[in-house]
């Protein structure tokens, strides 16, 4: 009782101080309306006013500053939130996007002490040699530089001591007061506090694991493995830990830095160009992205031997992103329809993904898209930027009870970065002209008759050891269907959509069961392997009666328009 007595002193101390800092600097104007402006009113008198430099910086500036003031968990939030351009307005978005963490360094010997206690041994048995001055400092981690046994060059990330406790009571007292916001706020269902907070508490979890880092980086190199585009470095899997990460030392130029890149006579336009296509690479082709490319964590190879055709070195691997196979099809889908126009079917992808809700009438979704992006083609190819257009047409959607993943929010946030860093290596960059062939080609690979096939062979085991009860399924379906005693279990939300589901359902029934005996004779006939023309080992009837059978299935199994 005493502790939890002494925690929530500790608690009402650290919201004191941050009401401290939000009066000096004239945030209180972003709480009206909510229960915190009655008691910042009553702690005015108490703290000093603001200075006169303070008072003529624009607001997204002194929250910048204010954020600074609060720390480095209060900056992380910051950075974290600028991504959220679905939420915040464009001025603040565009100041918090420029938080650095400049954070003090802890006690080289008390990083030895963290690694030793993490590898179970003293540090002379486990490296060569280890500075005990940090290269890098942030909020979570600091770096510092080693040698292995072997001679080569690593760098090892150590984890704050006690940063688990500082986050979770600070991510506690953001939750207090995201719940009282969600509570009060008459804006609250657009700014979604506590979604905003879940988001930024599962970013920081991440960044807290680096074994977990250590496996996003493995993944990263495996997938470029070889690439003259993009380099991730070796993890050292025998130093690393959860609280320690152990990687090949690796050289380049930060992305930004056009002196040095310039000086090293580094071709920038095909560099920027590159940029853009490993991103669409990674998105679409790997499903696994690096969500943090900012130019501190994107460098540049600075081998001269590469001038002509740079490389991208990846770093700092604590967030990454993935899709849904659905999100990523119809991501894909909505940036072709950008290329192409294609106002209409932009407005029905955001309904066949459920990403707003299917009542909403096609005709007015279109009309709002329509508004949104046309503007944008009456300017010079190199000032469209994807990422605004995606961000617009987010905000729009959101008049429509637009529903979002968190992932796709990550992957806007993605693009904002990579088309930044790309226009500051290339101001005349045409991203359109650069994405779109790269885009076209995953696609016709990633649904292409190859794959397609791949796909199909991957899952005939499984397909032969449930053909055999499909049959009785399939009678069974049919006899209830027939003397109608088929189950249905309905909720009164779903009754506006119950005959157009029906009309779906009776159109897609036929598809379904001729693809599913379609499979079933696939699956047959390749067990029975009765010889006859082959492919792949694979007997071609077996092959025919399969893809005739998916393409069936699949068109049973479109998402609803």
């Amino acid at each position: 009782m005493a502790e939890s007595g002494g925690n929530g002193v500790k608690t009402a101390l650290r919201a004191a101080r941050i009401g401290r800092v939000v009066l000096r600097y004239r945030l209180d104007d972003l709480l009206d309306g909510t229960p915190a402006e009655r008691w910042l009113n009553l702690a005015k008198p108490f703290v000093p006013r603001a200075s006169s430099d303070i008072a003529a910086q624009s607001r997204g500036a002194r929250l910048r500053l204010a954020l600074q003031e609060l720390g480095p968990i209060f900056v992380k939030f910051g950075q974290i939130l600028s991504t959220r351009r679905d939420l915040i307005p464009p001025d603040i978005a565009d100041e918090l996007s420029m938080l650095k963490e400049r954070v003090q360094p802890f006690d080289g010997e008390t990083a030895r002490q963290i690694v030793e206690r993490a590898l179970g041994c003293v540090i002379d048995e486990a490296f060569a040699s280890f500075d005990l001055q940090p290269l890098a400092s942030a909020s979570v981690a600091q770096v510092h530089s080693a040698t292995l046994l072997d001679g080569r060059a690593v760098v090892v990330k150590v984890l704050r001591p006690g940063v688990e406790r500082q986050i979770a009571a600070d991510i506690a007292l953001l939750k207090s007061a995201a719940g009282l916001m969600a509570r009060t706020h008459a804006r609250a269902d657009r700014i979604r506090p506590r979604e905003v907070v879940a988001e930024i508490e599962t970013t920081l979890a991440a960044e807290l694991d680096l074994q977990r880092e250590g496996a996003n980086a493995s993944v990263m190199r495996r997938n470029w493995q070889g690439s003259p585009d993009l380099y991730a470095p070796e993890i050292i899997w025998t130093h690393t830990t959860e609280d320690i990460l152990t990687m090949e030392r690796v050289h380049g130029i930060p992305s930004d830095d056009i002196a040095a890149l310039d000086a090293a006579g580094v071709d920038r336009k095909a560099l920027a160009a590159k940029g853009v296509r490993v991103f669409y690479t990674q998105v679409f082709r790997d499903n696994f992205f690096h969500a943090d490319a900012h130019a501190g964590n994107i460098w540049v190879d600075d081998d001269p031997s590469r001038a002509a055709d740079p490389r991208f070195i990846a770093v700092d691997f604590g967030i990454v992103g993935q899709l849904t196979p659905e999100d990523q099809y119809y991501l894909a889908e909505n940036f072709m329809a950008i290329f192409n126009k294609d106002y209409r079917r932009i407005a029905e992808l955001h309904v066949e993904a459920g990403w707003v809700p299917a009542g909403v009438r096609i005709e007015e979704l279109e009309a709002a898209t329509r508004a949104v992006c046309e503007p944008y083609f009456t300017r010079a190819l190199s000032e469209i930027s994807l990422a605004e257009v995606l961000v617009k047409l987010f905000r729009t959607a959101q008049k429509y009870q637009l529903t979002l993943q968190p992932q796709l929010i990550l992957l806007q946030k993605t693009l904002l970065n990579i088309e930044g860093v790309g226009r500051q290596l290339d101001p005349e960059l045409d991203i359109w002209a650069v994405a779109r062939p790269v885009l076209q080609q995953i696609l016709l690979q990633r649904y292409s008759s190859k794959r397609l096939l791949q796909d199909f062979r991957k899952r005939l085991p499984a397909i032969m050891t449930y053909a055999p009860g499909a049959p009785k399924l399939i009678y069974t379906w049919l006899n209830q269907q027939v003397q109608g005693q088929q189950k249905m279990e309905i909720q009164s939300k779903e009754l506006v959509e119950l005959n157009r589901t029906i009309r779906i359902l009776q159109q897609r029934t036929i598809a379904a069961i001729i693809g599913s005996g379609l499979l079933l004779v696939a699956a047959v006939l390749y067990g029975l392997d009765a010889g006859g023309p082959q492919w792949l080992s694979v007997p071609a009837w077996s092959w025919i009666a399969g893809i005739g059978g998916l393409l069936a299935v699949s068109m049973a199994a479109l998402p609803r328009r």
